[in-house]
């Protein structure tokens, strides 16, 4: 039987909102897809779900990435939480808000007509439902953060990748162009990254090397407290 202190009190939902992004031909993208019901029915907005009696916050937050990406085993972590009384039109509802990290290679297809969702360059989001614009701002605050002082990039690439590729992604975080020289040179003197013998030679006939992500390396780094800094 429920104590009565709990009884006494007033119940909110409680759901999470996922930031899922993926990066592809040296742009950022966000998943949305358009609500498919009241309040805001047909408008854009990120995943997400409601929290389950038999779950953890976890769990619910790796079941909503799951569904909406057909991928397991998701980079992920939590924004913030968003609890203003009046964010959702429909009830009193506390969001805690996750990004995700996903290499688009793995990405399912499928899922998009599933849940008629697509790819947004980041770029280019429109107004998002309630208060996921201000979510996905904080994602991108938080994601600029991290890339300058550890690797949390490679999550979003494939497990073979080229230093151009790299560069790529950490210009499209930042929206910024960085030195060719200077970025290689800073990447390359952590020692995290294996050369591989093969090359892409998609751009050029020359090509460029692919390298893997050495997370062993990196995380002796860590215990010595390197800290990495573009």
């Amino acid at each position: 039987m429920t104590p009565l202190f709990y009884r006494e009190q007033e119940k909110f939902y409680v759901s999470v909102d996922c930031i899922i992004l993926g990066f592809k031909d040296s742009k950022l993208y966000l998943l949305i897809s358009k609500r498919k019901f009241e309040p805001l029915e047909g408008q854009d907005t990120l995943m997400g779900g409601f929290l389950r009696s038999e779950e953890s916050l976890s769990e619910t937050v790796s079941r909503v990435v799951f569904e909406y990406t057909g991928i397991q085993d998701v980079f992920m972590e939590q924004v913030g939480t968003y609890g203003d009384i009046d964010r959702d039109e429909g009830e009193r509802v506390v969001s805690i808000a996750y990004y995700a990290l996903i290499d688009l290679e793995m990405f399912d297809e499928n899922v998009c007509e599933i849940h008629n969702a697509r790819w947004e360059e980041v770029e280019k989001v429109g107004k998002l439902v309630f208060d996921h614009n201000l979510m996905l701002n904080d994602t991108i605050d938080i994601l600029r953060r991290k890339a300058a002082a550890q690797p949390i990039g490679f999550n979003l690439l494939p497990e073979k990748f080229t230093l151009p590729q790299l560069q790529s992604l950490y210009e499209a975080i930042y929206q910024t162009t960085l030195d060719k020289r200077n970025f290689r040179k800073k990447i390359l003197e952590m020692d995290i990254l294996e050369k591989q013998e093969d090359k892409d030679k998609s751009s050029s006939k020359r090509g460029a090397f692919y390298y893997t992500f050495n997370k062993e390396k990196y995380d002796i780094l860590l215990k010595k407290g390197y800290y990495f800094s573009l």
